[in-house]
């Protein structure tokens, strides 16, 4: 292989299914390119079918021991991966990086972050319970607990390829299931390298499997096909999620679905724009814009546009886009060159229906797929860059005259994930939260995703919640026990 990425027993292998490092089962291998410059950084094996079977069967085979675990020793798995992983942060943060492009800087928070979700469900495993009590007619007592629902199929992204993985693997593991995990193709290490965390912390052979492939359907497949499988999580496209959410019906999978994403960032009168301005950097450009929260479009009250367009352009053209190993890199390269050819023709459309550009221009020679952040003005409502998922470093600027006008244009989307309200008004505050379609909604605040707050959807961005005391609870199944009692 171009580089060693797993040693076991001095074979090299890109597959992990029963506690075993193992090859695909028809040997080949993909490609994994570092988008800064399109250099291959290894080679990891391609699992089939077959393969997706094989890891499923050992997922299957462990769910029963590993249900019956105490809540205590699954806790403390948890627990020693967190140590693992902050002890590892570095090693983490450079892969991320050298996969998928981002900043070393926000790599390293990713690290941060994706490790917050392990000391959370670590702490949420010895606290699943139920409740008891009696029915208002007195004749039946009243028990609900909670079991686990069952073997999992996780597929997680490229975008955050640390942290989806540990928001559904700890809750999970937290509450008793097995799992297969399948990693975006363009980012499968850092899931390998998280697989050799959690053998090192003691986790029970079967219980994570994780199976690598340049062909999803190859993996999902043959999983969504065995009545055995009890639940499916999926953080991607709204139209990937779809076909999925078809595919789990036929055996009636439950299914969380963490998908796509047109966040508006709404600035009224009355907001603090030295908060905003920073606000709006952290909202659109953390993780280069490629992020299902970042803010897609700006809806900025009419009083305060020009200013703000003005400021945000000028922090804009002062970052620096390059290589994210360098410490000096705010912005890196998009994934791939199909992202960058997709923004770049959002930003066509925009222009040729007379939107104007207020930041500056920059070519990039060479390999990577690098881009400026990027503000349009004067944008066509029909424009595709108002209405699409741009997942990249580049955004409209909208005016709106009233409220009723700013919560119209804010709702004007499938979506229904993220929102930003920057007011210094309470009452307004509440009034948009009622308004706002969103499941997601930061305050004068640019970043609000955390470990202990629910994560989530409405409309098409989604179903269920991952991350806080909500969490668990997809991944466990409510028994209520009614029992007689005595009459008097």
């Amino acid at each position: 292989m171009k580089q060693s990425l797993i040693e076991s027993n001095g074979q090299t292998s890109g597959l992990f299914i029963d506690g075993q490092w193992r090859e695909a089962a028809h040997k080949e291998v993909f490609q994994v390119e570092n988008p800064s410059n399109g250099e291959v950084i290894a080679e990891v094996c391609d699992a089939t079918s077959n393969d997706a079977r094989a890891a499923f069967e050992a997922a299957c085979k462990a769910q029963d021991a590993w249900a019956a675990t105490a809540p205590r020793y699954r806790s403390e798995i948890l627990r020693n991966a967190f140590e693992i992983l902050k002890r590892d942060s570095e090693q983490f943060a450079s892969l991320i990086t050298l996969e998928m492009g981002k900043p070393i800087a926000e790599s390293r928070g990713e690290v941060a972050y994706a490790n917050e979700f392990l000391r959370w469900f670590s702490e949420e495993a010895v606290r699943i319970g139920g409740r008891t009590g009696s029915v208002p007619e007195g004749h039946l007592g009243l028990i609900t607990r909670r079991k686990p629902v069952g073997p999992s199929l996780l597929i997680t992204p490229w975008n955050f390829p640390l942290a989806m993985i540990t928001r559904k693997v700890g809750p999970a593991i937290a509450a008793g299931c097995t799992m297969v995990i399948k990693p975006a193709a363009l980012t499968p290490l850092t899931a390998l390298k998280l697989g050799e965390v959690f053998v090192e912390a003691g986790l029970p052979a079967g219980v994570l499997n994780i199976v690598p492939s340049s062909r999803a359907s190859e993996i999902s497949g043959p999983i969504l096909a065995d009545s055995r499988l009890r639940k499916i999580s999926f953080t991607g496209s709204t139209n990937v999620g779809k076909i999925l959410m078809k595919a789990a019906a036929d055996n009636v999978v439950r299914s969380s679905m963490e998908l796509g994403g047109n966040a508006p960032f709404l600035v009224f009168e009355d907001a603090n724009l030295d908060q905003a301005i920073e606000g709006a950097v952290a909202a659109k450009l953390r993780n280069n814009g490629e992020a299902c929260t970042a803010a897609n479009r700006f809806i900025v009250h009419s009083s305060v546009y020009e200013e703000f367009s003005r400021r945000l352009a000028e922090r804009f053209d002062q970052l620096t886009v390059g290589d994210g190993l360098l410490e000096s890199t705010d912005c890196g390269p998009l994934i791939d060159s199909r992202s960058l050819a997709n923004i770049e023709s959002l930003i066509q459309d925009a222009l040729q229906r007379g939107a104007k550009r207020i930041t500056r221009e920059e070519q990039f020679d060479g390999p990577g797929h690098f881009m400026r952040p990027t503000l349009l003005t004067n944008v066509a409502p029909e424009s595709r860059i108002i209405n699409e998922e741009i997942f990249g470093p580049v955004a409209p600027i909208v005016s709106f005259e009233n409220d009723a006008e700013a919560w119209q244009i804010a709702n004007q989307t499938e979506y229904g994930l993220a929102s930003y309200v920057y007011t210094e008004s309470l009452d307004r505050l509440l009034t948009a939260s009622d308004q706002i379609e969103a499941g997601i909604m930061g305050w004068n605040s640019g970043v609000v995703s955390n470990a202990a707050a629910p994560f989530g959807g409405v409309k098409q961005s989604g179903t269920g919640r991952e991350g806080g005391i909500e969490g668990i609870e997809d991944y466990t199944t409510l028994q209520y026990i009614g029992t007689r009692l005595p009459t008097s």
